[in-house]
């Protein structure tokens, strides 16, 4: 067992596994018509200036699609050494790599969030977007508070994206993960932006958590339903966003 972790850590296994998985998802992203909803929904983010496009843990791999034609892009990607593979991958699809976590406010120092905000934040001033996970990690469809104390400190928007493909593979992990497969239709949904206040106090930082999680589940009830096969955690119910 000892040997194979030792392997999966190896630069060469990860460098040739993540060139593979490089190559799958450029691959899935050619062979799949995706459409937007709302239809103007990557002028609308151009407008939006920097900002903080964010989904679910498991729902993750194709949020690249969302990406306004060359707009410049950064990844926050945990410093955890499972977390490598995930960063070279990025990487590879052209976005710069910012190690840390953005779970919990409580849990900055533990997981080198600290210096990871600060990257975050800069980047956003020097007009690149970021792209995070929302939840905490292992406990899925949690939106943390990190995200919120980003948007926060930055005065940029945090946008809820949905990405899903009707070809996939849904994963009974702790994360619900969906795996797209090549040839296939897929849809983007953005949600509304979420912008928090500068001044904003404890209670109004807590609805503002709460109101990204509502939005970020409904929009992936709208993307899994649209898509013709729901995935079973994310049951059809009300949506806020576009028209059906």
């Amino acid at each position: 067992m000892q040997f194979f972790k030792a392997l999966g850590r190896s630069s060469v296994v990860l460098g040739l596994g993540s060139s593979i998985a490089a190559l799958g998802f450029r691959l899935i992203r050619g062979t799949t018509h995706y459409v937007f909803e709302p239809v103007d929904a990557l002028q609308n983010m151009a407008a939006l200036g920097p900002l903080i496009a964010t989904t679910w843990h498991g729902q993750h791999f194709m949020i690249h699609v969302a990406r306004p034609s060359k707009r410049p892009f950064s990844v926050m990607i945990s410093r955890h050494r499972d977390g490598e593979l995930n960063a070279r991958v990025a990487r590879k699809l052209g976005a710069n790599i910012i190690r840390g976590s953005g779970g919990e406010a409580q849990d900055m120092h533990r997981k080198g969030a600290v210096s990871a905000s600060r990257e975050v934040l800069r980047a956003l001033q020097q007009g690149s977007s970021i792209v995070m996970t929302a939840d905490v990690p292992k406990i899925a469809r949690k939106a943390g508070s990190g995200i919120i104390a980003m948007a926060q400190h930055s005065g940029c928007p945090i946008v809820p994206i949905a990405v899903v493909s009707k070809r996939r593979r849904d994963f009974d992990s702790w994360d619900h993960m969906s795996l797209p497969l090549p040839f296939s239709k897929g849809i983007v949904v953005v949600g509304r932006p979420i912008f928090v206040p500068a001044d904003a106090d404890a209670v109004e930082l807590e609805r503002k958590r709460c109101e990204l999680e509502t939005e970020l589940n409904a929009i992936h009830v709208r993307a899994f339903t649209k898509m013709g096969s729901p995935h079973p955690i994310f049951a059809p119910g009300p949506y806020s966003g576009a028209d059906t």
